[in-house]
């Protein structure tokens, strides 16, 4: 896919807040309106940014007031919401998703697309996989296109730690899909009372109850390296983000299942070493020269963890031999930094490079411009 000199206009339907969904929509729209696209925003739901992205925002959505309804209409949003576009133009739809299959209300809204933007290969190969059973064709694949998600290199830069103890992070909503139960059970395998570490959870779950979250808390805080474990709220900015990742070692993300893991490759531009599960939409940027891969069985086990996930699609399995796969790789970071001789993670630096927020956009404007070449061509 080549990338056109040429601008491209667009309806982008999408959240700004600082959660997954909507730190997406805010850095790729913010990154078409730098290289000069045009970009007419309908947000979804509440606005919720840093001031010093207001002036980037505010003229993409005076331009929803008088948006070009021939332009293709793009919608950032869950699966099973696919039903408002805007204008005439194509109808995009841009799912972020976790397991290999999906429901029969996701199939409906899904196939009420005419295009699908995806962030990996892997998502890609599920999606041509279910929509085109659904709608019995084979002619998916060629509608369907990857735009890998980015990273804010002018914020996370590589950085060393220099604290004498080996600090592991983790990120992301309180999840079982994104390992939480067993990382607690690695951590405490991996290491005793006297071995010089920590392991910092940047955690929180706003769609959970107060409650939910502290019974998080309570597991890590019980457990017998607890005191050796800090649990750190929610931050406000990537700025607040950074600035705690670059204090760390290594991040660990022993996740079930991701629809990207921003954590993860935020954490690679910092230069840290990682540990992450060798499944689903993170294959997309880690390989065993930027990231300590976690092995997990080939067959999948039923995605359940008695709230959001009930059953509906599988997941990676993880069990005894990938709790014990994290440790091992846990204490080889440890080891390292004992002897001073942890090096920065330059493979994940130079792959971070390739995953920038310009990056994802130049390859949505190639992937709009294909589109409108046959949007035009339908038409003749």
């Amino acid at each position: 896919m080549s990338f056109l000199e040429s601008t491209v206009s667009m309806n982008l339907l999408a959240p700004l807040n600082q959660l997954g969904y909507g730190v997406t929509g805010l850095n790729l729209s913010t990154a078409l309106t730098k290289a000069g696209h045009t970009v007419a925003l309908f947000p979804i739901g509440n606005i919720d940014v840093p001031d010093n992205y207001g002036e980037l925002i505010r003229p993409m959505m005076a331009n929803s007031r008088f948006p070009d309804f021939n332009a293709p209409s793009i919608r950032l949003w869950h699966q099973h919401d696919m039903s408002q576009f805007v204008g005439r133009g194509a109808k995009i739809g841009f799912p972020i998703f976790e397991l290999e299959t999906f429901t029969d209300l996701e199939l409906h809204h899904l196939s009420h697309c005419d295009y699908w933007f995806v962030c990996s290969q892997w998502a890609k190969d599920i999606l041509v996989k279910n929509v085109g059973e659904h709608l019995k064709s084979d002619d998916i694949a060629s509608r369907v296109y990857i735009i890998p998600l980015g990273v804010d290199r002018e914020i996370f830069r590589e950085n060393i730690s220099h604290r004498k103890e080996t600090i592991f992070f983790n990120a992301g909503k309180w999840e079982r899909r994104k390992g939480h139960d067993v990382l607690v059970t690695a951590f405490n395998e991996a290491f005793e009372e006297d071995d010089d570490v920590e392991l910092w959870m940047l955690c929180d779950n706003p769609f959970y109850p107060e409650e939910e979250n502290f019974k998080w808390e309570r597991l890590y805080r019980s457990s017998k390296l607890g005191d050796k474990i800090r649990v750190i709220p929610r931050q406000k900015t990537q700025l607040d983000v950074y600035n705690i990742m670059v204090q760390t070692d290594c991040g660990v993300f022993p996740s079930r299942a991701e629809g990207w893991n921003l954590e993860l490759l935020e954490m690679m531009s910092c230069g840290k070493n990682v540990i992450a599960t060798n499944y689903s939409a993170h294959t997309e940027f880690c390989n065993d020269e930027n990231c300590h891969l976690v092995d997990v069985p080939e067959e999948l086990e039923e995605a359940q963890d008695g709230r959001w996930f009930r059953g509906q699609g599988k997941w990676a399995s993880i069990g005894k031999d990938q709790v014990s796969q994290i440790a091992e790789h846990m204490r080889t970071v440890h080891q390292l930094k004992q002897k001073d001789d942890l090096k920065i993670n330059q493979a994940g630096i130079d792959t971070s490079k390739e995953y920038t927020w310009a990056n994802a956009a130049n390859h949505m404007v190639a992937a709009l411009n294909e589109i409108n070449e046959k949007q035009n061509d339908s038409h003749t």
